[in-house]
């Protein structure tokens, strides 16, 4: 089924079936699975069964396409596109003149398969991690064993025994290409479905630390703030997954308002009714992210706007408060990795 609308603000949408998020237009950040990303727009995301998205902000305008058929993804390569390893994977549409195509002439219902063939083909092109598609499959197996076995708190040595029975040689491929240990990855994908078993469900936090694999809930009390900065109970009350808090609402919409001239936190604490360390604890708690980066992240937005309407970068740099164009210049390239000339 193929969609398009407008999501609403920090509410959750769980994701039922495999679906493909095309992101068409939004400036502020998305949050899967606890992690929150920036800069999607005109991007494709696939997610699968089990996972979550939330949009923080309110100008998201969103296309999906969810896809029923099982054995389209009975196919090794298509996990490329679902199964995210130490990031979330994405295709960029404004390179992909196939996708592009497919979303300007085909009627989706005929053959939603083709949406797939063409992201896997993008997909590769972009080879994230500089592998070869045997390698690939590899990568992939590992991650297989991970999703299917994170609750048995394996070692490295057991996840590597695991391949190296056939002949892979787990810990170094994942280290070389991913740049992660194998105990990362199983670690992180335990933390993952702890946080969801927490805040999406009702189960006592003793029952969430014995589904997760730990004999002691105490021990995984411990592990968790280790990890999260909050014991599984305060990080429930943090999540707001019923959404009575507007702060989220609130400071998104100040941001949106005054960024382009108000750097400093005291103003926006002011207009909070807090104070500048409560504002930020919050700020972090509430939206995995901290105030100065998310300021940051709205100037960024609104330059790369300007930039694109073709408007002169010693324009942009006094619309967005900047004393030189050189310190926009500077500032730019320091949060996107490339000049504003380059990047227009």
């Amino acid at each position: 089924m193929v969609k398009k609308f407008s999501p609403e603000i920090n509410k959750v949408y769980f994701v039922n079936r495999y679906t493909l998020f095309h992101i068409l237009t939004g400036t502020g950040s998305i949050q899967i699975d606890f992690r929150n990303y920036t800069n999607w727009m005109d991007k494709a995301i696939y997610l699968e069964k089990g996972q979550y998205i939330k949009f923080l902000s309110n100008d998201f305008v969103v296309r999906t396409i969810e896809f029923p058929n099982k054995e389209i993804f009975e196919n090794q390569d298509v996990r490329v596109l679902f199964k995210h390893l130490i990031s979330l994977g994405y295709i960029n549409f404004n390179e992909c003149s196939d996708c592009e195509k497919y979303f300007s002439e085909t009627v989706f219902e005929e053959d939603i398969k083709e949406i797939i063939d063409v992201s896997l083909k993008q997909w590769f092109w972009q080879n994230p991690f500089n592998a070869s598609k045997d390698e690939y499959q590899i990568i992939f197996d590992i991650k297989e064993v991970i999703d299917k076995e994170y609750p048995n708190h394996l070692t490295n040595q057991d996840m590597a025994a695991l391949f190296q029975e056939n002949g892979y040689q787990a810990h170094s491929l994942i280290k070389d290409k991913v740049g992660v240990t194998l105990k990362t990855m199983l670690d992180d994908k335990r933390l993952v479905e702890s946080k969801k078993e927490v805040v999406f469900t009702d189960k006592s936090i003793q029952e969430v630390s014995y589904d997760m694999g730990f004999r002691d809930p105490a021990y995984f009390n411990r592990v968790f703030k280790k990890r999260t900065g909050y014991s599984p109970t305060q990080f429930r009350e943090n999540f707001d997954y019923d959404r009575k808090d507007s702060f989220i609402e609130d400071i998104t919409q100040l941001l949106r308002e005054h960024h382009m001239h108000q750097r400093h936190l005291g103003f926006y604490a002011d207009k909070m009714n807090l104070s500048v360390k409560a504002l930020a604890k919050k700020t972090r708690e509430k939206m995995n992210e901290s105030l100065g980066r998310l300021i940051r992240n709205e100037i960024i937005n609104t330059s790369k706007k300007l930039l694109v309407e073709d408007i002169p970068i010693k324009e942009i740099s006094i619309q967005l408060g900047f004393e030189e164009p050189n310190h926009f210049s500077t500032f730019f390239k320091h949060q996107t990795g490339m000049n504003p000339s380059e990047f227009r």
